[in-house]
């Protein structure tokens, strides 16, 4: 007797955010590879800009493990984007100062990721999009918003953070 699949009873919630989600990041990721960033330099330049921020702070806003926020700062500061400065607040801290370039390319970039996000959601009527993105949110802030403890450590899903 060959086994059977058991019957789903629900939509498949999982893959349709999974899947969407990752097809939403390559074409980030290809879209600002035009201008020569990552998504996580992105990301990094945008926080850094909107308030004095640690690289500690940084790197939680954009769900980066030490090593990679250390590489994504590298690569900004040998591109001439952002330097590492001692804090205006805290004089243990260093912070991540955006340069002139930098804000630029900034500046640059959150229209590029503003076009691929409009570009994501250019299926749905404006309606549709309006209530697509409250139920989102509800879900990010509500029912999904708080990740279960795993014993296998999965990995954390970027915070909100609008970049």
């Amino acid at each position: 007797m060959t086994a059977m699949a058991p019957a789903r009873t629900e939509p498949d919630l999982s893959y349709l955010l999974d899947h969407t989600s990752h097809v939403l990041r390559t074409r980030m990721a290809a879209a600002l590879a035009e201008i020569d960033l990552t998504p996580r330099m992105h990301c990094v330049l945008v926080h850094a800009l909107e308030e004095e921020r640690t690289q500690i702070q940084l790197a939680e806003i954009g769900d980066m493990d030490k090593t990679t926020m250390v590489s994504t700062v590298d690569a900004l500061e040998k591109a001439g984007l952002a330097e590492r400065r001692p804090s205006s607040k805290d004089r243990r801290a260093r912070i991540i100062a955006v340069t002139e370039e930098g804000a630029r390319l900034a500046e640059r970039s959150q229209e590029i990721v503003d076009g691929v996000h409009r570009e994501a959601l250019a299926d749905l009527a404006p309606d549709e999009r309006e209530v697509f993105l409250r139920l989102m949110n509800r879900l990010a802030t509500g029912a999904l918003g708080t990740p279960a403890e795993s014993p296998q450590g999965a990995r954390r899903a970027r915070q909100r953070s609008g970049g």
